[in-house]
């Protein structure tokens, strides 16, 4: 069952992120936003995005792991 949303196939068949399916994350505080870093434990590859304060942590993960799924799929 699908949920209407566009699927963007992973490399090769296998997971989107890395080999190692590893994902670190890192979280950064400025003033009234914060910076979330994911980072591909596999290819070392990086994405930020940038949200308010007041986002959830979870939130700002899910979104980042999306963007790093789509820059491993583009490579």
């Amino acid at each position: 069952m699908t949920d209407g949303r566009p699927r963007t196939p992973s490399k090769g068949g296998g997971p989107a992120v890395g080999v190692s399916g590893e994902v670190l994350f890192e979280f950064i505080t400025r003033g009234g936003f914060v910076r979330c870093a994911a980072i591909d434990g596999a290819t070392g590859i990086e994405v930020v995005v940038v949200g308010p304060t007041n986002a959830s942590q979870e939130h700002l993960k899910r979104i980042a792991l999306r963007k790093l799924q789509l820059r491993l799929a583009r490579d």
